[in-house]
């Protein structure tokens, strides 16, 4: 049982998928699950606006779809030869990095993040000249070497000799041969002879027709010239290999830009992919908040044609306060969309809560959950032996061991599927659990003491989907603050339901309850391996901090401006890291990321916070930077002892 199946989180993703292009951007949008850390949320949010709003700028970005890359990096690691096909496919991709610096140039005018990716990519052209001076439509071109273009200038001199010999053997004894043309069997020049004159021509016999009544003979005449051509043609392969074997080498130099390069295009078919979708659905970014409120704006179902949904107006605020309500209660007609209000609150919320944008209007606000639980269908099992109402207690049973006040939950038909009066207690209680453990939840029901109970108890409020009593047609659309009818029997009365046994029914039966089947039940998410208790405490002070974020220089000595201590952003995986070591002369900075020292070109580093606003004056790096043994040994030095120092720079 999975909420991403019931709520069509799964359809949403494979959709999503639909607009990668690369197998792995693919993967990583199949799996997308909500976020845990709110930080982390906003960021991805905000990275889907940002892409869209590239997107609508500049055009459709020019993705690569990488196919076989990945095999074709791991063999050239391994030691193999590549195919000319293969080195085809680099040359293709390092064009279509350059078209992607190109086209990420022009975003940089939209101020983003993402147009930053740009200089993570290496243009690699001497790479991408040498096989393109090699490599003419798949196959090593003539002008690769010298030593080819001779060799294969010596075996078309060859050939043609071989072939004018044998056009004049053809010419001379015409009534010999069953066709008037050279041709070629086994890899040699033959002439087809008559099966009655085989013995005539002296030379070997190579292959014959199928009917056995035509000789492929090789003369004996051109046997030597046959010989040479067969040693040229090794020698021509000899030096093919040779080739291929060199660009290959020239690959696996250049192996970590080739890396680089991939993982900057597969994250970018990554982000833009959500944005494609977020065009494509008509949606918006909305605010996230860790307040226990949800406000739903014109929202729709995002699985729905947009000119058959009505959209979906909603509201609840949880939390403490007198004022603050944590369960809306939805009433109303069977077929009246409850349930579709039900399933769109708990996608939208997880859309959300997974970075995509969703389709409501401006001012809507959604909250961070831990978890989202939901019991929603009938859950019916012959195999396990489960009736519609075991089906509901079992899953809320396993809802209510998890719950907690940072939860969402959604109950669909609350108390349906058994005695009436025993349905409507087990629904009551549930609610008033739920209550006290201060989560957010939604439930349907048509239990008119339900009703009464949501009217009558603090932190419940009762909602209704319209419903059209003249064409008994439902309106849906839900009305918060007001209870429901299932109005069936109104309906019985309006279709001509005899007025006598109307009378008896309401007096007998008033309320009565409908069992609806419906999707299939499921429980909470997995969560992200993410310690939300760290997250939480650093998120209000990294909130502020990239506030301050500082823009990245555009001078030319840009790889000078950064000084030891400094924040920086490595691209393309984002992570954060302090500067160790100043720029040498290729350009590149030592970075300490989680303890972990590289040296990294500074086009891959963008500044996040300076070592002014990190350190006080005066601070002495070493404690950062060097281990415990290393400064004693310096300590010891500035006393006058003689020591010596050996530094071990950590990879």
């Amino acid at each position: 049982m999975n909420v991403n199946n019931t709520l069509e989180f799964n359809t949403i993703l494979e959709t999503l998928a639909e607009h990668a292009r690369s197998q792995k951007a693919v993967e990583k949008l199949l799996s997308l699950k909500p976020f845990l850390n709110e930080r982390e949320c906003k960021a991805k949010m905000q990275e889907t606006t940002e892409a869209r709003m590239i997107l609508e700028g500049i055009g459709t970005p020019p993705l690569a779809s990488m196919k076989e890359l990945d095999k074709i990096l791991d063999l050239t690691e391994k030691g193999s030869m590549l195919t000319p096909e293969q080195l085809t496919g680099i040359c293709g991709f390092i064009s279509s990095c350059k078209r992607m610096k190109k086209y990420l140039k022009k975003a940089e005018s939209f101020n983003t993040d993402i147009g930053f990716y740009g200089h993570s990519f290496s243009p690699l052209d001497p790479l991408f000249e040498e096989i393109e001076r090699c490599i003419r439509n798949e196959a090593v071109d003539d002008g690769a070497s010298s030593v080819l273009r001779d060799i294969r200038r010596k075996i078309e001199n060859t050939k043609s000799a071989v072939k004018i010999k044998l056009e004049g053997i053809l010419r001379s004894k015409k009534e010999w041969f069953a066709d008037g043309y050279v041709t070629i069997r086994n890899g040699r020049f033959v002439l087809p002879v008559k099966k009655g004159y085989k013995n005539q021509l002296s030379g070997t016999v190579i292959d014959t027709s199928s009917t056995g009544s035509t000789c492929f003979i090789e003369p004996t005449a051109v046997r030597k010239l046959q010989e040479e051509l067969a040693v040229l043609q090794i020698d021509e392969d000899n030096e093919i290999r040779k080739i291929l074997y060199t660009l290959t080498v020239l690959v696996e130099e250049h192996i970590n830009e080739l890396r680089i390069n991939k993982d900057c295009m597969e994250t970018l078919d990554f982000i833009f992919a959500k944005a494609k979708l977020s065009v494509e659905m008509k949606a918006v970014p909305v605010s996230i908040t860790t307040e226990r409120k949800i406000i739903i704006k014109q929202g729709r179902h995002p699985l729905l044609k947009p000119d058959l949904c009505v959209p979906l107006d909603f509201e609840i605020r949880g939390g403490r306060g007198d004022d603050a309500i944590n369960g809306v209660v939805i009433t109303g007609p069977n077929t009246g969309g409850k349930t579709v209000a039900l399933k769109t609150i708990g996608l939208l919320s997880i859309m959300v809560q997974s970075g995509l944008h969703v389709p409501v209007a401006d001012g809507s606000i959604f909250s961070m959950h831990n978890s989202v639980f939901c019991d929603i269908g009938d859950g019916q099992s012959i195999s396990e032996n489960l009736s519609t109402f075991s089906s509901h207690i079992q899953n809320i049973v396993a809802i209510l061991q998890e719950v907690s006040r940072e939860s969402l939950v959604l109950l669909d038909e609350l108390g349906s599927g058994t005695d009436p009066a025993e349905g409507m207690g087990l629904a009551i209680a549930i609610l008033a659990e739920l209550n006290q453990r201060g989560c957010l939840f939604v439930a349907t029901t048509h239990y008119p003491e339900i009703k009464d109970f949501a009217k009558n108890t603090k932190g419940l409020m009762n909602a209704r989907m319209e419903f059209d009593r003249e064409n008994l047609q439902p309106l849906y659309k839900l009305q918060i603050g007001e209870a429901g009818e299932s109005c069936a029997l109104y309906i019985a009365q309006r279709l001509g339901f005899p007025g006598h046994m109307l009378k008896r029914a309401q007096k007998e039966a008033y309320g009565c309850r409908s069992s609806e089947s419906r999707d299939r039940p499921t429980i909470m998410f997995d969560e992200d391996n993410t310690n939300e208790e760290d997250n939480t405490k650093i998120d209000t002070v990294s909130h502020n901090k990239i506030q301050k974020e500082v823009p990245k220089e555009k001078s030319p000595s840009r790889s000078e401006s950064f000084n030891i201590g400094d924040c920086v952003r490595v691209y393309p995986q984002k992570s954060l890291g302090i500067v160790y070591k100043r720029t040498n002369e290729k350009g590149e900075l030592g970075v300490q990321i989680k303890d972990k020292k590289q040296l990294i070109n500074h086009k891959r580093l963008k500044l996040f916070l300076p070592a002014s606003e990190l350190y006080p004056e005066d601070y002495d790096f070493s404690i950062i930077f060097d281990s415990v043994a290393i400064r004693k040994a310096r300590h010891q030095l500035e006393k006058g002892h003689e020591v010596i120092i050996e530094y071990e720079e950590r990879d």
